[in-house]
């Protein structure tokens, strides 16, 4: 028999916090989230100088990943399908390998975003970046891209 039967204290605890079906969603202020800065981008990716990885990391630098404006989604899409379209085939191994784990499941992301509206011969260019993303962050990469609540 235990000793202590007339203890309360397990009375205190609020057991419905821990309800799966009362889940509330983060606000994460999204609000102010505007996208990678195009401009920055652009000057990167000039045709003088040529700096695509520097280009990459600017393209991948802010994400609107707590927006809810879905026209700041789509342009910073559109802006990251054309950074990656300007790379040589030659080059993206090196760049995906620059990335770090986040980096590279961003990049993920943004691929399976680019899947999703296709536009001309931007199916093959993210089929490359793909093939160079999963064999940098693996196939835990894109089951981390595919469970996410949180889009790009």
């Amino acid at each position: 028999m235990a000793k202590n039967t007339d203890s309360n204290q397990f009375r205190k605890v609020d057991v419905d916090e821990y309800d799966e079906n009362k889940f509330v969603d983060e606000e994460d202020g999204g609000e102010n989230q505007c996208g990678p800065d195009e401009s920055e981008v652009d000057d990167m990716n000039a045709p003088l100088q040529g700096n695509m990885n520097a280009a990459l990391q600017a393209v991948l630098k802010n994400p609107p990943i707590n927006s809810k404006n879905q026209n700041v989604k789509d342009r910073a899409e559109l802006l990251v399908v054309r950074v990656l379209s300007s790379f040589k085939s030659s080059d993206i191994e090196k760049a995906v390998g620059s990335l770090d784990k986040a980096g590279v499941d961003l990049l993920m992301k943004y691929i399976y975003r680019g899947f999703e509206k296709p536009t001309d011969n931007s199916s093959a260019v993210l089929l490359l970046w793909h093939e160079k993303a999963l064999a940098v962050g693996g196939v835990g990469s894109i089951v981390r891209v595919l469970t996410a609540r949180k889009t790009v």
